[in-house]
């Protein structure tokens, strides 16, 4: 794959606080990568660098290409709150971004449409950006931050305002749109770095404490277990009676980690099945994104 992106050491100070702290990527062509972190690790203000509209105190960025490109023709960018004129039409508000990000007047209205065609807003093209509603908002801000057809998206918690109905029709734009161009996006929302992500970069208090892909990160902290619930307390309390394995319970439900016990599946349901204990499930489980967040992410 084609390295589109190289960040070296990106930092950004303000006073005596590195609000992003030496941090370092890069990103493949036609890749979707998420930005995680807590309220304050330094999402927004790495975008917002990457994006231009902030100016890093040091670091480097190199784009694949003419070093003297305009950033603004290769760069679409959608903040987490998209502010419009609202006495504008979605058509001219998109017209005017396609413009500014250096399409010709001519080409830019055909690209306006299809683009608002594409985002789901074919029927509000002469609408004024005033009347719309949240989600047709954040669909018109996805809108301006694709006309021109950049290689990389920069998307600031794109799906945090919508819906479920809202939110999973954005996915799908946005899995679509990754087939086009690279995609690097911010979010609090795990399942949806579970839903598209090639990669992970985990974010606390400006630095960059873990990254690589799901399957990379997911294996680093697997903590496999084995998950029992089972039909009553009676039943829970002779399996431990008659185990020797350390495990934790919640409830009606035991884990066991089974690295640690050195334990297989086939172990645990020969016992279950010899002392004919009454249980509602039995599965295996690993440590979700969530589990891996709150031990990388959080302090």
């Amino acid at each position: 794959m084609t390295t589109l992106l190289q960040v070296d050491n990106l930092t950004k100070k303000y006073v005596n606080n590195n609000v992003v702290d030496a941090v370092s990527f890069e990103l493949e062509e036609h890749t979707a990568t998420a930005l995680i972190g807590p309220n304050g690790a330094g999402k927004t203000t790495t975008l917002s660098m990457l994006a231009g509209l902030v100016s890093a105190t040091s670091g480097a960025l190199q784009f694949q290409g003419d070093a003297k490109q305009d950033i603004r023709s290769i760069i679409g960018f959608l903040p987490q709150y998209p502010k419009f004129f609202p006495w504008l039409s979605a058509l001219e508000f998109t017209e005017m971004a396609a413009r500014l990000s250096g399409v010709e007047t001519k080409q830019a209205t055909m690209d306006a449409k299809k683009t608002l065609e594409f985002v789901g807003l074919g029927d509000a093209v002469n609408k004024k950006t005033g009347t719309f509603s949240g989600g047709m908002k954040q669909r018109l801000g996805l809108a301006q931050a694709i006309v021109h057809k950049p290689k990389l998206l920069l998307l600031d918690e794109p799906v945090s305002a919508l819906d479920p109905v809202g939110r999973r029709q954005v996915m799908d734009l946005l899995k679509e749109l990754q087939q086009k161009t690279t995609i690097l996006y911010s979010t609090h929302i795990l399942n949806d770095a579970e839903e598209m992500t090639d990669q992970l970069l985990f974010l606390r208090q400006g630095k960059l404490v873990e990254h690589g892909s799901l399957d990379e990160v997911r294996t680093r902290y697997a903590e496999p277990r084995i998950v029992i619930e089972f039909e009553g307390e009676q039943e829970l309390r002779r399996f431990t009676e008659v185990t020797k394995w350390q495990m934790t319970s919640k409830g009606l439900i035991v884990s066991i980690d089974i690295r640690s016990e050195k334990v297989e599946m086939s172990s645990v349901l020969s016992v279950l099945s010899v002392g004919k204990f009454l249980v509602r499930k039995v599965e295996w489980q690993t440590a979700s994104l969530e589990d891996i967040f709150m031990k990388v992410a959080v302090v």
